[in-house]
């Protein structure tokens, strides 16, 4: 998303900033009822279309939003959809993007509000694992011909209880409305979106052994100071360091591990 479109998706965050959401519940729901307007305009193009069309005065776009979901809704996910109608848009594509992100958001701010940010990311990133190393568990979240509630089903089985309700409340709608995109990448764009409300990195950790608490901390403090910004690990046990740790920030390899080592040593003896 970039120029114009940007600009209106900036606007639109400063105005659910501005709306004093504190409770999780009341975030929960804003999220509920975004999710469910996204997946409303990707079913009925002509009124995405008629919503982003920059032809129509913004005044009559909000009007039928307001028609449409005055009395559906609560008042804040009214007001940002009208809001985003009435903004600027590259394309109408974008428009609807836009309050996925909301949608997102309010469910980071429902994970914020009960001091759970932080077990909200490590629920994406082990979620994230699991399908990574479960190829017939992807497939089957993936698959458009199995029925929502089947998909439901197992993943109720597989995370309640071992992740906090908004977590799997979250990981559920982004696997009921996948929007095209492969699940490991829309679980790095809710990471991404629940780093982004405080401002932190991701950092992915390899290591060989199971790092301390004081250890993880260290790490993070070290980074912190070198990045200049607060870092959430990502820890993975990774025999196949050998020893040392790898830590991957975005693009960003810091590779310390014995195993880079050893391979560096093999290139330079083939050469």
């Amino acid at each position: 998303m970039r120029g114009v479109s940007r600009a209106s998706l900036a606007g639109l965050e400063e105005q659910l900033s501005a709306a004093g959401i504190t409770s999780a519940s009341a975030a929960t729901r804003l999220g509920d009822e975004l999710f469910a307007v996204v997946g409303l305009l990707d079913t009925e193009h002509g009124l995405r279309r008629a919503l982003s069309d920059p032809g129509k005065p913004a005044a009559e776009k909000g009007a039928v939003t307001a028609s449409l979901l005055h009395g559906r809704v609560t008042g804040p996910t009214e007001a940002l959809v009208a809001a985003a109608a009435e903004s600027r848009w590259a394309t109408s594509g974008d428009m609807v993007d836009a309050l996925e992100e909301l949608a997102i958001e309010a469910m980071v701010l429902a994970a914020d509000a009960d001091d759970g940010l932080d077990e909200l990311e490590d629920g994406l990133f082990r979620f994230g694992r699991v399908i990574a190393g479960q190829p017939d568990l992807r497939a089957a979240l993936a698959d458009p011909s199995l029925p929502a509630d089947r998909k439901q089903g197992l993943l109720d089985a597989l995370l309640s209880g071992k992740v906090a309700p908004v977590t799997l409340r979250l990981i559920s709608q982004i696997v009921a409305h996948p929007r095209g995109r492969q699940l490991a990448v829309a679980l790095d764009m809710c990471a991404s979106i629940a780093a982004r409300r405080r401002e932190q990195l991701i950092a992915v950790v390899r290591t060989a052994v199971a790092l301390s608490a004081a250890q993880r901390r260290q790490l993070a403090d070290a980074l912190a100071a070198s990045y200049g910004r607060r870092i959430h690990l990502n820890v993975l046990i990774d025999p196949s360091v050998m020893g040392g740790i790898s830590v991957r920030i975005g693009d960003e390899l810091i590779d310390g591990t014995v195993a880079s080592r050893l391979a560096a040593v093999r290139r330079k003896l083939a050469g």
